[in-house]
C-alpha cells in the first residue's frame, strides 16, 4: 500500500480559516463503521483499535503542545455535522470513512466551521474502487494523510503541529 502525507502551507489556509490555526485543540471525528476498527477487514485497516487510535492522537497530540479535546465516531452524517457546528476545536482529523466520496453536507460543514482540518485514511483510496479515488474533501483539507494504517492520525497530528508552528509565526 502507498503511503501519501502532504500540507499546504499557513499562507494558503483561508484568512477566516488561518485565524484558528494557531490554536491547539483538535477534534477527533470518525464517520461510518470506523468504530468496528480492529475486527473489521483487519489485512485492509490493520488490528488497531479506535480506542487504542484515540489514546495515540491524544498523546501525539500531548507531545506536540496540543490538547485532544474529543474523540467523536458516528454512523451518521447529521451527527457528525452536528458535533462540527459546536466549534469548540482549533483543528479537525476526521476520517470520514465512505463519507469522503459522497457528502456535501459534510464538505459543506467542515467549511462552515472556518477551522483547518486534516483528512486521514487508513487506506489509500487512490489504490482502491474507481468510486474510492474520489475525495470531496481533499481539494480543503488542510492536511491528507492516506495509507499509514493507524500511525496515519499521528503523523496528521504532526503536520498539523508544522502547520500550526508556521501559522504562529
Amino acid at each position: 500500500m502507498t503511503e501519501r502525507a502532504s500540507r499546504i502551507s499557513a499562507a494558503e489556509l483561508p484568512s477566516r480559516t488561518r485565524a484558528h490555526a494557531a490554536g491547539g485543540e483538535i477534534l477527533l471525528l470518525n464517520g461510518p463503521s470506523l468504530n468496528l476498527l480492529g475486527e473489521r477487514e483487519p489485512e485492509r485497516y490493520g488490528t488497531t483499535t479506535l480506542e487504542e487510535i484515540e489514546t495515540r492522537v491524544g498523546a501525539a497530540a500531548a507531545s506536540a503542545g496540543m490538547t485532544l479535546i474529543d474523540s467523536f465516531q458516528s454512523n451518521h452524517e447529521g451527527d457528525l455535522i452536528d458535533r462540527l457546528h459546536v466549534r469548540d476545536f482549533s483543528w479537525v482529523i476526521i476520517n470520514p470513512g465512505g463519507l469522503t466520496h459522497t457528502s456535501v453536507s459534510l464538505r459543506d460543514a467542515l467549511l462552515a466551521v472556518e477551522r483547518p482540518f486534516a483528512e486521514v485514511h487508513l487506506s489509500n483510496p487512490e489504490e482502491r474502487e474507481s468510486f474510492r479515488r474520489i475525495s470531496l474533501l481533499e481539494d480543503v483539507a488542510a492536511v491528507a494523510v492516506r495509507g499509514m494504517l493507524a500511525a496515519g492520525y499521528e503523523r496528521a497530528v504532526a503536520l498539523i503541529a508544522e502547520l500550526r508552528e508556521e501559522a504562529t509565526r
